[in-house]
């Protein structure tokens, strides 16, 4: 198969996978792979796989056909090609909640000589970098990428990778519990939809309004929490999205706890584990254990939460997700002091200090933890947090935690 004819099919098949044939899709992709021998048709094939199998959750498979994609653009011996490959290779572990790997793989591509996809692509590599090191806890590091990955789709009037961002801010704020951010986020994301996105693949939509749902429910309003919830889940059903449904499944399971509904919650928990698991969404099987075992806790049936708070424990551990850890450590002590069991307690107590002071989830300026309860934060351009409460009571000139840092004496 020549270069027309293999430029010809890929269309075709971009076609029936836009129009939801997503198997015909992936069946003609993989016959232009087997025919083809045009270099530069076959790794734009091996792109289109990788996206189309990232976006059904095969995450197993999108890692195979970007390790296949980083042997190609070695053949063509392009760096824009190798970029691009880097990319995907970075993205395919980042689902995987391979962070390191993932970092890894993204500072590859920042240590490329200086290509045409740079300026394209560079933004998309500090979003999956910022993605990664939020997957690891690394609160600064994630938003000094997620701010980078924003100069870029502002400079390049990037719309599209505009509002990944902000879901993926959107998620950053609701993590360390400033609700306002999380909500405004996402927010302008589906505003960014709206304006921009006549064009654009119904998954934005439903990426701002699940992210709207998470920080809705957050902030106690169970309602609109629902209604984007559902109009997110119908965007995924209809285009077979499985981890967004996993998403919105774990979401609803949240909404109906909240509620105290614990019934209707449980199943929602049973679903979300199980395209989780099939996936292989290690960080959202952490998510759904601790909301089960929340709802164990709720029952007072304490023996079976710290069953799901043990599974979660491991996991959330092999992935190296401190936030997660220190969540668990915390309501670990609450069940082992209602116990009266005064040496496990102990336990989790020094490990829960451990993780804030891992995670670094306190302000620099009152010393009280962050992400502890609903505060308004606010970012200085070195990425570190505060209580904006403190910052505007001190109006400090830098950062106290910068200068805290030049101040440590060196070593020979």
């Amino acid at each position: 198969m020549g270069q027309d004819q293999t430029k010809q099919q890929i269309e075709k098949g971009l076609q029936l996978y836009q129009s939801n044939q997503t198997e015909k899709a992936l069946q003609l992709w993989m016959k232009v792979l087997e025919k083809s021998s045009d270099l530069v048709g076959r790794f734009r094939v091996l792109g289109c796989l990788v996206t189309a199998h990232s976006e059904m959750g095969r995450y197993k498979e999108m890692l195979k056909f970007a390790v296949v994609q980083i042997d190609t653009a070695r053949e063509l011996e392009d760096a824009n090609f190798l970029l691009e490959s880097y990319l995907n290779l970075a993205r395919s572990n980042e689902k995987l909640c391979e962070f390191h790997k993932t970092i890894s793989y993204c500072k590859t591509c920042l240590g490329l000589p200086g290509t045409r996809a740079a300026a394209q692509l560079g933004g998309q590599v500090s979003l999956s970098m910022g993605n990664a090191f939020l997957g690891l806890s690394l609160f600064q590091k994630a938003l000094e990428s997620f701010e980078k990955a924003l100069r870029y789709a502002h400079n390049n009037d990037d719309a599209m990778l505009e509002c990944r961002v902000c879901c993926s801010l959107g998620s950053f704020y609701a993590q360390v519990k400033d609700y306002e951010k999380a909500l405004f986020f996402p927010c302008k994301a589906a505003e960014l939809v709206s304006d921009y996105g006549k064009g654009w693949s119904l998954k934005y939509r439903a990426m701002s309004q699940y992210h709207m749902a998470v920080a809705y429910r957050l902030l106690g309003h169970l309602g609109s929490a629902m209604e984007c919830c559902e109009e997110s889940m119908k965007i995924a059903l209809q285009h077979g999205d499985r981890p967004l449904q996993a998403l919105c499944l774990l979401c609803f399971a949240d909404i109906h706890r909240s509620r105290g509904d614990l019934q209707t919650a449980f199943p929602r928990y049973d679903s979300a584990m199980s395209i989780m698991t099939e996936i292989g969404n290690r960080l959202g099987q952490v998510q759904v254990l601790l909301g089960v075992a929340k709802c164990w806790v709720a029952r007072k049936a304490l023996d079976k939460a710290l069953g799901a708070i043990e599974r979660a424990q491991d996991l959330a551990e092999e992935v190296g997700n401190k936030l997660a850890q220190l969540k668990l450590h915390c309501l670990s002590e609450s069940i082992y002091r209602s116990k009266g069991l005064q040496r496990e307690l102990r336990a989790h107590v020094v490990r829960f200090h451990e993780c804030v002071e891992e995670t670094e989830l306190y302000c620099g300026l009152c010393g009280e933890s962050i992400g502890e309860k609903n505060s308004r934060l606010q970012a200085l351009p070195c990425s570190h947090i505060f209580h904006l409460r403190c910052l505007q009571n001190n109006r400090t000139q830098s950062c106290p935690n910068c200068r805290r840092s030049s101040m440590k004496p060196g070593f020979v």
